[in-house]
């Protein structure tokens, strides 16, 4: 089995609930962000490591998704009959994403910086860790409602309650996906069995980022893009 990942999971399946009026004609990853679909911010990051596969999971809305991504070679698992949550999607789509750890990332997050997914497999150890969360401090994160979701020791291992927000990219290996008995299920499944092993571990990202899952944070991203400093 591979132990440097080469292929990336988009999560774009959600109703996108949070940014009310505005997903009612379209799909939350294609509400527009300084003239770019928030799914096309995403995709970029992920071409530039020019991974073997790219996948992305849809079901509300998939069509103007599915448009605008076949035509760059997106594969496509199509959760018909209902959403998966973030675990059960990623194990239906492991036929498309093939063996070994992937990169998964949300597709409603603005990255000011370096790009996080090159920053992930830099440190990527796959003897020590069963996932890579990268983070981001509280005070960088940029229309956070709420406190933080991790801190972490001095080597990086993870446990919950902090200042560090998970910032929606990570790599994660993904033989423990057969063991949950669930159809629809969250990753935090997998993290919670992680951290009591001492293997979940977070990156600290050194730039800026944006959450985009409400309608304030479409300006906060813009301003942020636009900004000179990081």
């Amino acid at each position: 089995m591979p132990c440097t990942p080469d292929a990336v999971m988009l999560f774009a399946a959600g109703f996108g609930t949070r940014m009310r009026e505005l997903t009612r004609d379209r799909p939350k990853p294609m509400i527009e962000v300084a003239g770019m679909p928030l799914i096309g911010h995403a995709l970029a990051l992920a071409e530039e490591l020019r991974p073997q596969r790219i996948v992305a999971n849809l079901h509300y809305m998939p069509e103007p998704l599915r448009a605008y991504l076949e035509p760059r070679s997106v594969q496509i698992s199509h959760e018909a009959e209902e959403i998966l949550d973030t675990g059960g999607g990623l194990r239906a789509a492991l036929p498309l994403l093939g063996n070994g750890p992937v990169f998964t990332m949300n597709t409603d997050a603005i990255w000011k910086g370096p790009n996080p997914l090159q920053l992930a497999r830099d440190a990527w150890d796959p003897v020590r860790m069963d996932a890579l969360l990268v983070c981001v401090p509280l005070a960088r994160a940029v229309g956070r409602k709420g406190g933080g979701d991790f801190s972490a020791d001095r080597e990086g291992r993870i446990s919950r309650g902090g200042d560090l927000v998970y910032g929606g990219v990570q790599i994660l290996k993904t033989d423990a996906l057969h063991a949950v008995a669930e159809r629809v299920f969250s990753l935090n499944v997998l993290w919670n069995r992680m951290a009591e092993n001492n293997r979940l571990f977070a990156l600290e990202y050194p730039g800026r980022w944006c959450d985009v899952g409400h309608p304030e944070g479409i300006t906060l991203a813009e301003d942020l893009i636009a900004a000179d400093d990081v």
